[in-house]
């Protein structure tokens, strides 16, 4: 057997569930006085099955601590079968697990838990997005009045946005500090949820509407410094300014930004 189907032979029988290896590659192996090549090869196997697990344990920890090792242990077995391990980093094992709940799970049982998917997997796309050129107060205070106007800014790369009708935000925030446990329960109105990472660590904020309504119109309409007063002014009236320049320094001290270039 060659080296190169050796090795296929071996993954296919660390993806097989029935954990049954074919003849070629029982017969490649030789066993030892105290362990035969069965045995071996059925620990590889449950070390490979028992590794996945742990990973979307610790990628979904919140989820983990909601359902419990014996539930939970039987959704992410349920997908890991329909959606094996594909990519050569584990990083990637758990990016279809919020659609898979979905679709495995009634509607009443699956809307919050993929909620909650999706806001722990923000937190590993924060931590692995690329660095970026955030803007800090000394940057802003280097531009000039004729600056100001046409400024543009654009989210930094680690930059996640949510929207959750779900208090997902507050079980998270439960198993991080290790405290209560709250009962999931559907949001009055919709919250806005920021993930973006400085240095190696991940920060999070939620915003009120009128703060979330700015920033998108900043992110996605591309609203310039002069824009977002004028837009602010329908709400704010002379106020308009101070209330810009309030967000956009909040913004820039948390390290959202990056400016646009044209």
């Amino acid at each position: 057997m060659r080296l190169k189907e050796w090795q296929l032979a071996f993954e296919s029988f660390l993806l097989d569930q029935s954990a049954t290896a074919n003849l070629t590659l029982g017969d490649s192996l030789i066993g030892g006085p105290t362990l035969d090549v069965g045995t071996g090869l059925a620990i590889y196997h449950n070390a490979y099955q028992a590794r996945l697990l742990e990973v979307l344990r610790d990628d979904f920890p919140t989820i983990w601590n909601w359902m419990g090792d014996e539930e939970f242990d039987a959704l992410a077995q349920a997908y890991i079968r329909k959606y094996p391990s594909a990519h050569y980093s584990l990083r990637w094992l758990g990016k279809g697990f919020e659609g898979f709940i979905r679709e495995h799970l009634v509607p009443e049982q699956s809307a919050p838990l993929a909620e909650l998917a999706v806001l722990e997997w923000a937190f590993t796309l924060a931590f692995d997005a690329v660095d970026g050129q955030a803007l800090t107060i000394n940057t802003m205070a280097t531009l000039s009045p004729e600056e100001w106007p046409a400024l543009q800014v654009k989210p930094i790369p680690s930059l996640q946005w949510l929207e959750c009708r779900f208090n997902s935000l507050a079980l998270w925030r439960s198993v991080k500090e290790q405290s209560d446990f709250p009962h999931s329960e559907l949001l009055e109105n919709p919250q806005v949820c920021l993930i973006w990472r400085q240095g190696l660590i991940c920060n999070y904020r939620s915003l009120e509407s009128a703060e979330a309504n700015a920033l998108q119109g900043v992110f996605n309409e591309g609203w310039n410094f002069a824009e977002l007063c004028a837009e602010l002014a329908v709400i704010y009236g002379e106020g308009a300014p101070l209330q810009a320049v309030t967000w956009l320094k909040q913004w820039v001290q948390d390290g959202l930004l990056e400016r646009l270039e044209r």
